[in-house]
């Protein structure tokens, strides 16, 4: 028998990574089972009966089944990983399951000729803890936004990320520290929106179990240190058409004065459901802390071109390069179904030809054209998902309704906690 294990992960609908070590068999179609249920736990570890959790029926199995051909080499002495679909214990796809979720999206947007593609901007905070847990930020004596080397990161813990990407074939394209020490940002090339997203899943994992290695908690909750800008995860995305062509862009030249069609359509549909897509892309408490006025992130239900201000940024390059960046989203959200609520709030403006607003000309620190904005807390944008029963079905009812009753209850944990408090709550897991 080989003395080599399988990771077996998922990503529950918190965002944490879930799995089992299992026997490695080569690299053949298996599965392991995990208690569904699992869909009711909170962060706190409480149980409760969330739709679709079936807590009250015996916390039935589902299953997490793969394909020998997604098996890779982990990061781990010894041990191969894999990511699994959820199955419902009859055998039928798990509706709560949100790689499934953007499966569907990816199959909505191939209907049209159009293959989306996703690549995914990474922030982080880093802490280092002493011996009786206390937490503190790492320590960069001379840390600068878009710094390098040893003044960055003195433990050279993002090296060894670097490395280990490379080995595991994730295609890093950068590393940098952000304006806020010690914050980092990492960058992964664009790609197929599924691997796009597995890939980003497992890095995130990946990254935060290397830096433990060295001593750092990794964290990527949205703001972690209040008097720090906050951490997002930006969805750029584009699509490629029937002949393998970015399909965004119709000549070399992108911005605000070259949209298409297509362009066009998803900005509006992104516009249009502005104020729900916050309630699935930015669902903590803390979130809100982020998603300020001047706080460069997703506030304004706003578009532009090359301005860090806005919601969704066009690129001003057209051609192959041509995409949208999306600056909502933080990595409290499952990234499997944030990514899907944003081709699907796309795919919505598209087909239904939404009006699209005309774009941003303020600085959106003193002035914006901007009147609409998402809600001030968790309580508020998880109304504001509710009401929008469009992008609720498009994203899957059953994931919503989960969502609507695990974030109502985490609310009513989290709206009191401050400081250090919230902090706790989130980090060890995000």
């Amino acid at each position: 028998m080989s003395d080599v294990r399988l990771r077996l992960l998922f990503c529950d609908n918190l965002s944490i990574p879930r799995g089992k070590y299992v026997q490695y068999m080569g690299n053949q179609d298996g599965l392991a089972r995990f208690c569904r249920s699992v869909f009711g736990v909170q962060f706190d570890k409480e149980l409760i009966d969330a739709p679709g959790s079936m807590k009250m029926d015996g916390l039935p199995d589902m299953e997490a089944r793969y394909k020998g051909s997604d098996i890779r080499e982990c990061w781990e002495h010894k041990t191969k990983v894999v990511i699994g679909d959820l199955f419902d214990h009859h055998g039928e796809p798990l509706e709560l399951c949100g790689r499934a979720a953007l499966k569907r999206a990816i199959s909505d947007w191939k209907k049209h000729g159009l293959t989306p593609k996703i690549g995914i901007e990474l922030e982080a905070f880093a802490f280092t803890q002493s011996s009786d847990g206390e937490l503190t930020p790492y320590g960069t004596p001379g840390a600068v936004v878009y710094g390098t080397g040893a003044y960055t990161d003195p433990l050279r813990f993002t090296n060894a990320i670097w490395e280990k990407s490379h080995e595991m074939g994730f295609h890093m394209e950068m590393i940098t520290a952000e304006f806020d020490s010690p914050q980092f940002e990492f960058c992964l090339r664009f790609d197929d929106a599924l691997k796009a997203m597995d890939d980003m899943f497992l890095f995130r994992l990946m990254a935060r179990e290397i830096a433990l290695e060295y001593g750092v908690l990794l964290t990527f909750m949205p703001k972690p240190i209040p008097t720090a800008g906050g951490s997002g995860m930006h969805i750029n995305f584009s699509f490629n058409d029937k002949d393998g062509k970015n399909a965004l862009s119709e000549g070399e030249f992108g911005g605000p004065d070259h949209l298409n069609e297509l362009s066009r359509g998803c900005l509006a549909g992104l516009m249009k459901h502005h104020r729900g897509l916050a309630g699935i892309l930015a669902p903590s408490a803390n979130s809100y802390a982020r998603l300020q006025q001047g706080c460069l992130a997703g506030y304004w239900q706003n578009w532009g071109g090359d301005h860090r201000g806005v919601t969704a940024r066009i690129s001003m390059e057209g051609g192959e390069k041509a995409r949208i960046e999306h600056r909502m989203a933080d990595f409290t959200a499952n990234p499997y179904i944030a990514a899907t609520a944003v081709l699907q709030a796309a795919r919505l403006g598209y087909e239904k030809n939404y009006d699209l607003q005309a774009p941003e000309t303020g600085d959106c620190f003193d002035r914006t054209d901007a009147k609409i904005r998402v809600a001030q807390d968790l309580r508020r944008a998880i109304n504001d998902l509710e009401k929008d029963t469009d992008l609720s079905e498009a994203i899957g009812s059953l994931i919503v309704q989960n969502h609507l009753s695990m974030k109502i209850k985490e609310f009513k944990k989290t709206k009191d906690l401050e400081g250090d408090e919230m902090r706790d709550f989130y980090i060890y897991y995000i």
